[in-house]
């Protein structure tokens, strides 16, 4: 199981490359769950972790703009991440997925056919107006994305396993592994949900506020990291 830890500058990257995680994903929590930073700042961690670490970046929460998400995706992919991720907020129908993902995955795979993109669907999708994320897998795989993943839209301090249950999301996670596609599972986890994320077997779990100390707004600690990864280890 991989750990994705999502710093908002260079320095909180080095402390979570410290800590043992395995992709760097690069967020601005003031813009929403997948809020955006800037290219800038996408280029500066890369410079930071090197080649030690794959780099991720988010380009926001979308509503359905496909052509403005393929330029921001194409932004993230210029800019140095191997993961560009989007967040399908208020996409209502499978067939603005559809678009909104074979758009974005043509921007970045037409530029570097090895980046990988991530579609992130939300526990919390009836509070957002988005597609259930359970439709998500089959229409991934259709645009040539590489991963899926649920993570909470709305950050109240209410975790994904308070709208999902563990069956729900050993659900999702096997509907994306059967279609060929990594499986991740982020939103407000905590460490006693770590037994859980063990038995539902994703292939990444994605986190920030579990390594500021509870509070996303916080700095992310290298202690807590590396606490973390131990965890992870022993499930």
């Amino acid at each position: 199981m991989k750990l994705l830890i999502s710093p908002i500058n260079p320095q909180e990257a080095i402390s979570a490359a410290n800590g043992g995680a395995d992709i760097i994903d690069v967020k601005n929590p003031k813009e929403g769950s997948l809020g955006a930073n800037f290219p800038w700042v996408i280029r500066s961690v890369k410079e930071a972790v090197g080649s030690l670490k794959p780099v991720s970046a988010t380009i926001g929460d979308f509503n359905y703009k496909p052509g403005t998400a393929s330029l921001a995706a194409l932004g993230a992919a210029v800019a140095g991440s191997e993961y560009i991720k989007v967040g399908l907020y208020d996409i209502q129908t499978e067939e603005q997925a559809l678009d909104m993902l074979s758009n974005i995955t043509r921007s970045v795979k037409d530029y570097d056919p090895t980046k990988k993109v991530v579609a992130s669907g939300y526990s919390d999708y009836s509070r957002v107006n988005s597609i259930a994320p359970f439709l998500l897998p089959e229409i991934a795989s259709r645009c040539g994305v590489d991963v899926v993943m649920v993570d909470t839209a709305i950050k109240d301090g209410k975790s994904t396993f308070d709208f999902m249950s563990e069956e729900e999301l050993k659900k999702f996670t096997h509907l994306a592994q059967r279609s060929g596609l990594e499986c991740a599972i982020a939103g407000t986890l905590k460490f006693d949900d770590l037994p859980i994320i063990g038995r539902i077997a994703p292939d990444i779990i994605g986190v920030r506020g579990m390594v500021c100390g509870g509070d996303r707004n916080s700095c992310i600690q290298e202690e807590l990291v590396k606490q973390l990864r131990q965890k992870m280890y022993d499930l």
